[in-house]
């Protein structure tokens, strides 16, 4: 599968399986009463919106550059990729505020065997889910598919916690029910936060990193005739780059072969690092 046809399949799945896990888990909440499992099923809520996201911002994203958008949509994957990150925000502050309140008015819940088969079911369909879409991300590298992955992990980890919680409420320990959702939220809360300054940075225009744009100029400085490379710009158009350089030619080479030289460095570059959409070499000659 492309990036493109992946993350749809991820979008799709997300909604899925969080609908499915956002019933069963409000019916277990509303019968038990238990903090845990309801912050669990805002969770889900939560993820099914951030689902989606992913499935509509890689629809927008996929659309082909326009006279409107010269070099493609790839910036919606990160517009959609911060909502989801507030959303995530959001969500970790109520689960942490209710967490608190169960605690300090020292809840309680209804034990049911049933919370444990829920629990174990919604570890076993995030877990599967986590693994799949942490594969797709290291293939495609896509921010849509990492904050999916993201929400798979926090889904796993605050359901283990909500597992845990039902298992020591069985032997009354009723605290760690909203104990253990206020450290959940906190993970949730991080986890959220990373993926928006990551999304902040792209929709800001920050420039390619310096490892790469060092490896991009030594690449090039190995071509023939090159002499130095100066003036390096690159500019964020979604998840590739527009690379914008000068290099310096000997004087004594006509219009055409320096013209040549730029031509096959902005495909050699094109083809070599994944990072770059487009190149525009300038040529100074020396």
């Amino acid at each position: 599968m492309n990036r493109y046809e992946s993350t749809k399949k991820v979008g799709f799945l997300g909604i899925i399986s969080n609908l499915f896990l956002m019933i069963i888990k409000f019916t277990m909440a509303l019968f038990s009463k238990s903090s845990a499992m309801m912050a669990d099923t805002v969770n889900s809520a939560g993820d099914i919106f951030s689902s989606l996201m992913t499935y509509i911002g890689n629809k927008i994203a996929g659309v082909p550059s326009d006279e409107d958008h010269n070099f493609g949509h790839g910036k919606a994957e990160y517009i959609f990729s911060m909502l989801i990150s507030i959303f995530m925000l959001c969500a970790a502050i109520k689960i942490f505020i209710d967490a608190i309140i169960a605690m300090v008015m020292k809840q309680q819940f209804i034990f049911s065997y049933y919370l444990i088969i829920v629990c174990l079911i919604t570890i076993f369909i995030k877990l599967g889910l986590y693994f799949y879409t942490k594969k797709l991300y290291k293939k495609h590298h896509n921010i849509l598919i990492k904050a999916s992955m993201s929400d798979h992990r926090n889904d796993t980890l605050l359901t283990l916690g909500t597992l845990i919680s039902v298992i020591l409420g069985y032997f009354g320990y009723y605290v760690f029910d909203g104990l253990i959702g206020a450290i959940t939220s906190i993970y949730i809360f991080f986890s959220g936060l990373s993926i928006f300054l990551e999304s902040y940075k792209i929709l800001m225009d920050i420039s390619l990193d310096n490892k790469e744009k060092e490896e991009i100029i030594k690449f090039v400085l190995s071509k023939e005739n090159i002499q130095d490379v100066r003036d390096f710009n690159t500019v964020a158009i979604g998840y590739k780059y527009i690379a914008i350089l000068t290099i310096d030619l000997p004087g004594k080479l006509d219009t055409f072969t320096s013209h040549a030289i730029a031509d096959n460095i902005e495909h050699d570059i094109v083809k070599n690092f994944n990072n770059i959409y487009k190149v525009i070499v300038h040529v100074n000659p020396v």
